[in-house]
């Protein structure tokens, strides 16, 4: 028996809202979960199990339909889905009330349940959220029936606001499988037994990285399972360490050059460290403007003799200024005050 274990795929949310390419980011989520869905109905699994914020927010009742109708294109495979915070059960919320394809089993209670598979001995255990936070640890004392087949978890949480799992006691507890939504990186906790799949695309960009979905099989009553890179885009970050040699021409032939290497279709947080000549001042937005940059982060500072300046300006204001500043840490306020009050000042003295 074959199966597929995702979650956070987030349908409704809009990423970087406000750039250029939120809205196609938009439509990339609701395309990877067609795609997902293809892929089972060309090469079909026995089981699709969704652990969690399917939804970003409470779905409307179109999104329903969209996604019951996906579901219905795959009546071979059984489809078990829970409810995380982001999609929790509000009260008259349509997720509570939607009727499912026959294929679909949601887990409505917030509270522990278990179905057993109507066509193997496979028994599938979820609950739902019906708030948006839960401190209670509710999977604490979870543990299968003692019935003879595989037994799957499905759980979503593992921050001390979203449901705090311990997984040296969860491990231990007698599941097969524990598929695991809420944590947008994937990690496997427990090889070939506890994996978060992370987020299906990346949300934002502390999303670095790889994203997916685990694959898995159940056989000879063991389970094997490994990640599946699918995203269409990742973040990622681009680092450049300048020297006083640096040109705003060259520092942008760099990182076109790095976002032509890496791919166009992702989106870049740009890190830039080392030193600068003290005339050149780059322009952050022109950078930005290269592809998809959501972010020019600064670490450079000017270089600057201060041993030398400071013997220079003994007695002087300047001398007096390197040396109120000269024992701050880098990359603190105080380090960027000393650089761009020392250029101010060394300009109006000339």
């Amino acid at each position: 028996m074959k199966f597929v274990h995702l979650a956070d795929v987030h349908l409704g949310a809009v990423p970087d809202r406000g750039y250029p390419w939120s809205q196609a980011r938009e439509e990339e989520i609701w395309e990877s979960f067609r795609r997902v869905i293809t892929g089972i109905r060309e090469n079909p699994v026995d089981f699709l199990f969704i652990s969690g914020d399917l939804f970003h927010r409470q779905p409307l009742a179109r999104e329903l339909k969209e996604v019951n109708y996906l579901f219905s294109t795959i009546p071979q495979t059984r489809v078990y889905l829970i409810a995380g915070n982001h999609d929790y059960l509000k009260k008259d919320s349509p997720f509570d009330r939607f009727e499912w394809e026959s294929n679909v089993f949601f887990f409505k209670e917030e509270e522990l349940q278990c179905v057993k598979d109507s066509e193997s001995d496979v028994y599938i255990y979820g609950l739902s959220y019906q708030h948006q936070e839960i401190a209670e640890p509710l999977y604490q004392n979870a543990g299968p029936n003692h019935a003879e087949g595989y037994h799957i978890l499905l759980a979503h949480g593992g921050d001390e606001k979203h449901i705090p799992i311990n997984f040296r006691t969860l491990s231990s507890a007698g599941f097969d499988y524990i598929a695991l939504g809420h944590i947008h990186k994937p990690q496997e906790i427990i090889p070939d037994k506890i994996y978060y799949s992370g987020a299906l695309e990346p949300l934002d960009r502390n999303d670095v990285g790889i994203h997916g979905y685990v694959e898995g099989s159940m056989l000879d009553g063991k389970v094997q399972a490994e990640f599946v890179p699918f995203a269409v885009c990742c973040y990622q970050d681009i680092r450049i360490t300048l020297d006083e040699e640096y040109t705003q021409i060259k520092l942008e032939e760099i990182i076109k050059n790095k976002i032509r290497n890496h791919g166009r279709q992702h989106i870049y947080r740009i890190f830039l460290d080392g030193f600068r000549a003290p005339d050149f001042m780059f322009l952050t937005e022109r950078l930005k403007n290269l592809g998809n940059v959501i972010e020019v982060i600064d670490h450079t500072q000017l270089a600057y003799d201060l041993d030398a300046l400071y013997h220079r300006y003994y007695g002087t204001l300047i001398g007096d200024y390197i040396n109120h500043f000269r024992d701050a840490k880098p990359d603190s306020i105080e380090a960027k005050a000393l650089y761009y009050g020392l250029q101010a000042l060394l300009e109006t003295s000339r």
